[in-house]
C-alpha cells in the first residue's frame, strides 16, 4: 500500500488543450514566474513540468518524491531532471499528474516524449508533444522544447540512441 492509500481521491482529465496552449506560448520564451536552466544543465524538463502542470493544475509537494517547484532552491528533482520527472510520473499514487510508458501510436499532445543521447538507460531531454497525426507515427509527430527553444518541431530532426513515450493519463486531486 502506497503512502496515499485510503485517502479519498479522486481522477480528473488532464487539460491537454491548456497544457499545449502553454507549450506555445513559452516555446520561445520564458515565464518570469520559473528560473531558466539553460545555463545549468538545460531548461527542458523545467519546461515540460510546466506544460504538465499547465494541463494538472496541481503539484504533488511530497518531499524529495513528489513534483513541485516554489522557487531554485525550493523544488524536487521531478520538476527539472528528465530521469526524476519519468520517475515520478509512472510511479505517482499520490496527487497530481500520474502516466503510463507507452507505444507511439498510444502519445497524444500534451504528452512527454524523452530521448537519450547516450544510451546507458539515461535518458536527456524531455520534449513535449503538441501535433501528432493520426494515427501517431514518429514521422508525424511535432514538439514543443526549451534548451534549444522548438515549436512544431518534428521529433525525427533529433538523433537519439533510446526513446520512450509517457502518455499521461489523469490528474489525481484530494
Amino acid at each position: 500500500m502506497g503512502r496515499f492509500s485510503g485517502r479519498r481521491n479522486r481522477i480528473v482529465p488532464y487539460d491537454r488543450d491548456e497544457a499545449v496552449k502553454y507549450a506555445h506560448k513559452w516555446a520561445y520564451g520564458r515565464n518570469p514566474a520559473y528560473y531558466d536552466f539553460e545555463h545549468i544543465g538545460g531548461d527542458c524538463t523545467n519546461f515540460a513540468s510546466q506544460v504538465i502542470y499547465a494541463g494538472a493544475k496541481i503539484m504533488n509537494y511530497t518531499p524529495v518524491y513528489g513534483w513541485y517547484y516554489r522557487n531554485i532552491n525550493d523544488r524536487t528533482p521531478s520538476w527539472t531532471g528528465v530521469n526524476f520527472l519519468y520517475n515520478f510520473l509512472v510511479n505517482n499514487e499520490g496527487p497530481g499528474p500520474f502516466a503510463e510508458k507507452v507505444d507511439v501510436k498510444d502519445i497524444m499532445p500534451g504528452d512527454i516524449i524523452q530521448l537519450s543521447f547516450t544510451g546507458g538507460g539515461i535518458f536527456n531531454h524531455s520534449p513535449v508533444v503538441v501535433q501528432t497525426g493520426s494515427p501517431p507515427r514518429l514521422d508525424n509527430i511535432l514538439i514543443a522544447a526549451h534548451t534549444i527553444d522548438r515549436d512544431y518541431y518534428p521529433i525525427t530532426n533529433y538523433s537519439w540512441v533510446d526513446i520512450r513515450f509517457l502518455h499521461i493519463v489523469g490528474v489525481r486531486r484530494w
